[in-house]
């Protein structure tokens, strides 16, 4: 069975840096997989943050953090990354790493992180890591 834990959270000021990491196991990468970050704050949604294809080595970004957060995998280490740059009082939320399904034409939700027509749909769920950034 997959398990994904995250790790790398903590409080930042605003403008700081911050590198969760997603250790990956009993998960083996094949054709049309992903790895994507999702976040929660508190009384929002769940939104999707940026996914990779682990079949292509694409990365994906969502609007809000394009220029600012890098998707990253180690595939030897099975381990994914997620490089926070710039970090805005805004990013704070809960993170979440997830695995799934690489798709095309699926719409953005809860368990989905789409950007320019490619999505991640995801079915496999860490625990989350917490980041808080301060004014």
């Amino acid at each position: 069975q997959v398990q994904l834990v995250e790790s790398g959270g903590g409080s930042v000021q605003a403008g700081g840096s911050l590198r969760l990491s997603c250790a990956a196991s009993g998960y083996t990468t094949s054709s049309k997989t992903c790895l994507a970050w999702f976040r929660q704050a508190p009384g929002k949604e769940r939104e999707g943050v940026a996914f990779i294809y682990t079949g292509g080595g694409n990365s994906y970004y969502a609007d809000s953090v394009k220029g600012r957060f890098t998707i990253s995998r180690d595939s030897t280490m099975n381990t994914a990354y997620l490089q926070m740059n710039s970090l805005k009082p805004e990013d704070t939320a809960m993170y979440f790493c997830a695995a799934g399904r690489f798709l095309i034409g699926d719409k953005d939700g809860a368990s989905t992180v789409c950007s320019g027509g490619y999505c991640c749909r995801c079915d496999t769920w860490g625990q989350g890591t917490q980041v808080t950034v301060s004014s």
